[in-house]
């Protein structure tokens, strides 16, 4: 194959192709083009600027934020953005976890219509994909699932059913310093959020397809499916439960999906490959590299 720049023609066309479609589109949102203006959970969490964060109604209303009052919190500092600086910047944010999870693959991934959908929507799912992968080398990126959806924090049972409880202790002591630390700073929001945590449901009457199957049905399926992942140690299943964990599961729910592709095939080359160590490395870990 003819090289250019140390990289194979193929190799660099599928990078710049997907840098500048990622560019393109990051123009558009900036400069406000409908429809590609709107973004609707990006939205909601831009909304939170108000401090009224839980008076937008449940999940699948417009500008519904039903997250816990930390992750507001930790967003303050990008939500006091003009909306199309925020817009811009957290579809930028999207766009580069594809590219650490996938990298020269990112092209060809958003064929598969929940990821574009996730970058438009500009939900967390590809965030948990890119935090499920770091997480098997730093625990601590759990706190992100945790404290936004919280069910898809199943994924913490990876390393208790491996009792590997150094992680699982990290990961716990990483969420409850924060959240006693948010708690001090607004109490009365955490008293709100568990009373919407309460009356939320997870079929929700709204537009948009999603799994109509409850919460209550697919939570022991994800247990399940986690118990077998970590005890015949495939790493590329707990994406799977992590999906299932989810309250509830929208098409662009699927992109956590994502994550599945650099813990099933480790040979493909992107930055979660190479942070979570060589081929032959995870080979050595057990079947997973190699189921």
């Amino acid at each position: 194959m003819h090289e250019f720049g140390g990289l194979p023609i193929v190799r660099r066309l599928a990078r710049d192709s997907f840098l500048l479609l990622a560019g393109a589109f990051l123009l558009l949102r900036l400069l406000q083009v409908p429809p590609w203006d709107q973004s609707v959970d990006a939205y909601a969490y831009w909304t939170t600027r108000s401090g009224d964060l839980y008076g937008t109604g449940g999940a699948g209303a417009i500008g519904a934020y039903v997250y816990t009052p930390l992750f507001a919190q930790v967003m303050r500092p990008l939500v006091l953005l003009p909306w199309p600086v925020f817009v811009t910047l957290w579809t930028a944010i999207n766009f580069a976890a594809l590219w650490w999870l996938l990298g020269r693959w990112s092209l060809p991934a958003l064929l598969f219509l929940p990821i574009p959908f996730e970058i438009i929507s500009g939900n967390v799912h590809l965030l948990y994909a890119a935090a499920i992968v770091a997480g098997f080398r730093v625990s601590a990126t759990w706190v992100l699932p945790l404290l936004t959806k919280i069910t898809p924090g199943i994924g913490l049972l990876w390393f208790a059913a491996r009792r590997e409880w150094r992680s699982v202790g990290l990961a716990v002591a990483v969420v409850s310093a924060l959240v006693l630390l948010s708690i001090a700073l607004d109490g009365k929001a955490w008293r709100t959020w568990l009373d919407v945590l309460a009356g939320s449901s997870s079929t929700p009457v709204t537009l948009g397809w999603f799994l109509p199957i409850t919460l209550v049905v697919r939570l022991p399926i994800a247990f399940v499916v986690m118990v077998v992942a970590a005890s015949t140690d495939r790493r590329w299943l707990v994406p799977v439960a992590v999906t299932l964990a989810m309250p509830v599961v929208w098409l662009n729910s699927l992109a956590v999906l994502a994550a599945c592709i650099p813990l099933r095939w480790p040979a493909i080359e992107s930055a979660a490959t190479r942070a979570l160590g060589t081929p032959t490395m995870l080979s050595s870990a057990g079947p997973d590299a190699v189921s």
